[in-house]
């Protein structure tokens, strides 16, 4: 074991984990080491004989685990993005292995009750170790460490279980979507797709040995396909594909999957005194409550609806799901002469990166890219950045754009190394993510509006992640509540579109020519169009989510048909709608039933509030200027967790958030 990277501190820039000289077999050992040294750690803790303080029980938590933490943040990583046969093996054989081990912590008696003395003294701590130990002692409890033995060992057989089940389920939804894959032999049948997503479809089949085209599928119902394609026919397959994900019977079904893990979810929140899961959720986040979520879901959805109810009049009355996009599309062209698909070539992705991206980074903040082509990634397609300000380093950014079959559908940031001072780690290393269709070799990337949108959205997590600075590990970078952790990343998408960005980076990628003035303003002036049928699918999505778990352990138990479920729970909350479906059904709903969203995916309204009123301020102070930029990065991206972040967004506004601007924004203000 002398040999294997994760036993000690990468000596890349940033301490990046040097991926070159990782193999298979460095990964279950380190695992099985960093685990044991961090109980070891953690014995250590409660069996000093000295009365608790902050640093003999708080800090010695957080610099427990360094090998852990570095495995773990490696292979995760891998598992989202290149899960590979052995990466998927892994996955499942560790996954209730670690979730046994974070239980015979998180349940100690006795390290809670060290934890419990320190928080019962803490105001004489700085304001930060105040925030970790009531951090630390709210997630303890959270998690069962205050219940009786008989109540911890059942949640321990729950924990392992949900961890498996959750695994399972990416899994089966990843096969299934790469499966379900429409594969097209017809040329003409792809009539008003553009020649490089075309391009991107014939050598997706030929990566599977195919003969002609393959039409992969995104994580979402609609798929960006929809809003091209000339042919009806093969709309309809294509929906029809997104749909079925998990429903088809066989071992890729995650019906049954998903069912035990709404029970087994119910079981513990009672477990842990909460009368569902939702509730248990969002008394940790700034919600505060499953009532305070319901109560904005219930002012939103009504307003929504009929919204979406009159943009399907417009669009004829008789629009089914599968020609939605396609007829908005058509309608979106004639009313405001702007052609989606056609502005393509403005939007390469290269230069959307280095003109658009990083540019509007470094007016802003201050912030540089350089390009280190000799740093290893994960997979071939991994970029690396360094990046630095005026005062220095801040650590690495790496861009993995293009899809592949070992790659999870959507969108995301992680993190694999976080910026804390106690364990010395003065620089972050973050990664964002993206499904984009590789075209052939030598053929530019040419992005669609939705996925600049998304690149500026996942770096909006990324500069969080770059710009964190605190001192403890718990608190760094996005370890923030799920409902504020979207807010960074949704206010950067207003530099998409902003007069002082897009010339900059909106460039023919043929000719270098600008995005003419004209067309700028008309593709701003649609920014507000089709909002009733995109939140009316998010609602729809977020509803379904809290349906699922608002469930009591009785009700949970009695539910056996989930299409039947799903349709009721939609129904009630007022979505008669077929023509607009949610943005997730609930087979593949990757992000409650296999990530980190579950009863939480109201979160990105949540946060919009505070994005929509924070956009609001930039444009009353001058917009894209560095004094801005400085403050907001200052107040607000650079405290992490290290105070309540509502707390933050007050010291940077100067005031709670309105919602005013958000119902503007999404055209709700006349009827909500």
């Amino acid at each position: 074991m002398s040999d294997n990277p994760f036993l000690v501190r990468s000596t890349l820039p940033a301490a990046l984990p040097d991926f070159a000289a990782i193999r298979e077999e460095h990964y279950e050992p380190a695992f099985e080491i960093g685990m044991r040294e961090q109980r070891e750690a953690v014995a250590r803790i409660t069996g000093d004989p000295a009365p608790p303080t902050f640093a003999n029980t708080l800090e010695a938590l957080e610099l427990s685990g360094p090998v852990l933490d570095r495995v773990a943040a490696a292979f995760f990583t891998l598992a989202s993005a290149h899960a590979t046969p052995f990466v998927r093996d892994l996955e499942g054989r560790i996954a209730p292995r670690l979730a046994a081990h974070a239980d015979a912590i998180r349940l100690d008696g006795a390290l809670f009750a060290r934890v419990d003395a320190v928080w019962r003294d803490r105001d004489g701590l700085e304001p930060e170790q105040r925030r970790l130990v009531e951090r630390t002692r709210t997630e303890l409890r959270l998690a069962g460490a205050a219940l009786d033995e008989a109540a911890k060992a059942e949640l321990r057989v729950l924990n392992e279980r949900l961890s498996t089940l959750s695994t399972k389920f990416d899994a089966e939804l990843v096969a299934d979507t790469n499966d379900l894959a429409v594969h097209v032999e017809d040329e003409a049948e792809l009539a008003g797709l553009a020649a490089d997503t075309v391009s991107a479809a014939r050598q997706a089949a030929a990566g599977r040995g195919l003969d002609g085209w393959l039409l992969t599928l995104v994580l979402p119902t609609g798929q960006p396909v929809l809003a091209d394609l000339q042919h009806p026919g093969l709309r309809e397959r294509v929906l029809a594909a997104s749909r079925a994900r998990g429903t088809r019977g066989g071992e890729h079904d995650t019906r049954q999957v998903l069912l035990e893990i709404v029970r087994l979810r119910a079981r513990r929140a009672r477990l842990l005194g909460f009368p569902h899961h939702a509730a248990l959720v969002a008394v940790d986040e700034t919600a505060g409550s499953s009532e305070a979520v319901a109560a904005l879901l219930d002012r939103l959805v009504p307003a929504a609806i009929r919204n979406a109810r009159r943009e399907q009049q417009e669009l004829g009355g008789d629009v089914s799901a599968a020609d939605w996009a396609f007829r908005a599309e058509q309608r979106r062209r004639e009313a405001y002469d702007v052609d989606l698909a056609a502005l393509r070539p403005f939007f390469e992705a290269e230069r959307v990166l280095r003109d658009g991206v990083f540019a509007t980074a470094e007016r802003l903040y201050g912030v540089r890219f350089t390009e280190r082509p000799d740093l290893p990634g994960y997979h071939p397609d991994v970029r690396v950045f360094e990046v630095a300000d005026d005062d220095g380093p801040l650590g690495l950014y790496l861009l993995d754009l293009y899809t592949r079959d070992e790659k999870r559908g959507g969108a995301w940031m992680n993190s694999l190394v976080d910026r804390a001072a106690l364990v010395d780690e003065p620089l972050a290393v973050v990664i964002n993510n993206l499904n984009v269709p590789k075209p052939d070799a030598g053929t530019p990337t040419l992005l669609p509006l939705d996925s600049v949108e998304t690149l500026f959205h996942e770096f909006g997590h990324a500069l969080h992640g770059l710009f964190a600075t605190v001192r403890y590990p718990k608190l760094a970078g996005t370890n923030v509540p799920r409902d504020f952790v979207e807010f960074p990343s949704q206010v950067n998408e207003m530099w998409v579109l902003h007069p002082d960005v897009l010339p900059g980076y909106a460039r023919h990628v043929e000719t270098g020519e600008p995005l003419p003035a004209d067309v700028a303003e008309r593709l701003r002036a649609t920014s507000a169009y089709g909002q009733g049928f995109a939140t009316t699918e998010y609602l729809a999505a977020a509803v379904l989510d809290q349906a699922w778990h608002r469930l009591t352990p009785e009700e949970a138990d009695a539910v056996s048909d989930v299409g039947r479920f799903e349709a009721d729970a939609l129904a009630a909350a007022g979505f008669d709608l077929p023509a607009v479906p949610p943005r997730y059904a609930s087979t593949y709903f990757a992000h409650v039933f296999a990530g980190g969203y579950s009863a939480a995916y109201y979160a990105y309204i949540w946060s919009e509030v505070l994005d929509a009123d924070t956009v609001a301020w930039f444009e009353e102070h001058g917009g894209l200027r560095r004094e801005n930029g400085d403050r907001f990065r200052h107040l607000v991206l650079a405290r992490g967790n290290a105070e309540d972040p509502l707390a933050a967004y007050r010291a940077f506004r100067g005031r709670d958030a309105a919602i005013e601007p958000l119902l503007a924004r999404r055209g709700l203000d006349q009827s909500a």
